[in-house]
């Protein structure tokens, strides 16, 4: 009888711990981090952009046309700390100064500014950026006077809240 009750015991026992299992009681997940808020964030800043080059690609094209505008293509390209070129959302402000020779600040007065080019979107970026170059490229349609020179200012506003611009001496093709 009591070899019964010792098989009996082991069988409630087996039962007992197939039914709970061996692993330890769940406890509720916790939410993951958000990696570019969290503490990984400093990470991520250090492939942020810190300069902003304007190529030498971009130019003034004057129109066929007499009707038509003339149009500056203005390659831009955006540099991280180990100065390779980036792809990064930003907004984009242009600036045409008149160019002023023999001058310690060859700005003059403004002759254009655009309305800033939000590229914060990713299929907005994605418009402008050319893979092959590793840089966006920009078509600004403007009135510009004949044998005048310019220089473009570009400014691109951070998501981290940096202002990055540069400077380029534009002239009218001859």
């Amino acid at each position: 009888m009591k070899a019964i009750a010792v098989v009996l015991w082991i069988c409630v026992l087996g039962f007992v711990l197939v039914e709970t299992g061996c692993e330890q009681a769940s406890t509720p997940a916790e939410p993951t981090p958000d990696p570019v808020h969290g503490p990984d964030a400093l990470v991520y800043a250090r492939y942020a952009p810190v300069k902003i080059d304007i190529m030498p690609l971009t130019e003034l094209v004057s129109p066929s046309d007499p009707q038509e505008d003339a149009v500056v293509n203005v390659y831009v390209s955006l540099l991280d700390v180990f100065g390779s070129q980036i792809k990064s959302p930003g907004v984009f402000r242009f600036e045409l100064y008149e160019y002023v020779q023999r001058s310690a600040e060859p700005k003059g007065k403004r002759a254009v500014i655009w309305p800033d080019i939000d590229l914060t979107n990713a299929a907005k970026n994605n418009e402008h950026w050319r893979d092959f170059l590793r840089a966006y490229q920009f078509s600004l349609p403007c009135e510009l006077k004949s044998s005048q020179s310019y220089v473009l200012q570009v400014t691109c506003m951070c998501p981290t809240g940096r202002r990055l611009s540069a400077e380029f001496t534009v002239r009218q093709p001859k």
